[in-house]
């Protein structure tokens, strides 16, 4: 009776785990988008001249992807070597109070400079909360746990959308700090993971990056995990935050709206993210599910280059499409969280998704490239073949991990 009474109070835990975890990326969400959804007005309103607004965009965006980068090493590896629970405490203190400083910027570079200071705070909280569900969920049920947490925490774009729909740009930037601040005090009382405990006092290096360059074999696992997420943000980063230089050169009847843009393809991703987790508890197979929605990539961003005389109504339905292609985000990962011990776990579940985030900043350097030789229609096409491309790679490259054990550690 006492062994049954220890079990339900474990699993309702971990499932107390997956709703604070869900509430933590939905703020990271609304922190993280809320920039391509305010970018027009809030650069208007700091003078930025019309013929700036795209490369000054992608200054500020690619300012926050770089915090993402530098954030998931400094975070990953301090829930390597310090636990998991200290990260989401730190991140979220973090970005929460870039956010409300973001609200009283003036001019660009101090708004790139808080962008980046925003992107080091939110790169914590994904692959912490990810590697913490993982870790105390049975593996035959961790995919719910992850998918759920995906599928909620992207709606934190939905609300970032109507939030500067009622409010102006600064007090859609002071609304997502608040929202991180009220989120740590019901962060008070969760729990550690298990299996970090249980190495927490072993002679075992933890947190150790080296480890991830030193074995050929774990080196290329890893980067092989990097390498099959390199679509995802070049969708939302590029051809969305870009709708209306896509609408333009597609000779769209009206000025197509990034903010619109951004809330159709979470509400496409959140859908995405369940449609994907289930895929793969059914199949077993996460592998098999992430190699479907690459091919969706494929199909919707035909669809969306293609779309000459694009209208408004047109451009949500193939957003909302976009974004359920893109939803394997919370499989992508969680194979990253599977695929190492405990003792790198936190590492590689940190570090993978914010890499995969900072890429577009040379996916941005690289599509511009082709802009210069080609136009913004041809460069998109490029790049998305090419980046899909080399994820279908990659993930052939990978075993499946649905059904694997995670309490080992790394040699």
């Amino acid at each position: 009776m006492a062994k049954e009474n220890l079990t339900i109070a474990s699993t309702r835990n971990a499932w107390l785990l997956v709703i604070v975890a869900a509430l933590g990326y939905f703020v990271d969400i609304y922190d993280l988008v809320v920039f391509s959804i305010v970018r027009v007005q809030s650069f208007h309103d700091i003078g930025i001249p019309e013929a700036e607004m795209r490369t000054d965009g992608e200054y500020v965006l690619n300012m926050q992807m770089g915090g993402l980068l530098l954030g998931g090493l400094l975070w990953g590896v301090l829930g390597d070597k310090f636990g998991r629970i200290k990260v989401l405490f730190g991140s979220i203190l973090m970005y929460s109070l870039a956010n409300i400083a973001n609200g009283f910027v003036q001019d660009i570079h101090s708004y790139a400079i808080i962008r980046l200071i925003a992107g080091i705070g939110l790169a914590g909280e994904l692959g912490a909360g990810i590697t913490l569900v993982s870790e105390s969920m049975s593996k035959s049920k961790r995919g719910y746990g992850t998918m759920i947490v995906a599928a909620v925490g992207v709606l934190g774009a939905v609300a970032a959308y109507y939030v500067s729909e009622i409010f102006d740009w600064r007090n859609a930037y002071f609304v997502g700090g608040g929202m991180g601040l009220l989120l740590l005090i019901l962060r008070v009382g969760t729990f550690e993971s298990g299996m970090f405990r249980g190495v927490a006092n072993k002679p075992v290096e933890k947190g150790k990056l080296s480890m991830l360059f030193t074995n050929k074999e774990r080196f290329k696992r890893y980067v092989y995990c990097l390498l099959i997420g390199l679509p995802i943000w070049f969708v939302v980063g590029i051809l969305i935050t870009q709708a209306p230089e896509f609408g333009k050169a597609l000779n769209a009847p009206t000025t197509l709206s990034a903010g619109k843009g951004i809330l159709f393809t979470y509400l496409g991703l959140s859908l995405g993210d369940i449609l994907a987790g289930l895929f793969a508890q059914i199949t077993k197979s996460r592998r098999l599910a992430v190699f479907i929605f690459q091919v969706l990539i494929i199909v919707s961003t035909i669809w969306y280059l293609h779309s000459e005389g694009l209208t408004e109504q047109r451009f949500h339905w193939i957003a909302f499409f976009m974004g359920i292609a893109i939803g394997y985000w919370a499989t992508f990962v969680t194979i990253a969280s599977e695929q190492f011990g405990t003792n790198l776990r936190a590492t590689v579940t940190t570090t993978a998704p914010n890499f995969v985030r900072g890429a577009l900043i040379p996916s941005t350097l690289l599509f511009e490239f082709f802009v210069g030789y080609s136009d913004i229609i041809i460069a998109a096409y490029i790049m998305v073949f090419l980046l899909t491309g080399i994820a279908i790679f990659a993930l052939s490259q990978l075993k499946e991990s649905f059904s694997k054990d995670l309490d080992y550690v790394e040699e």
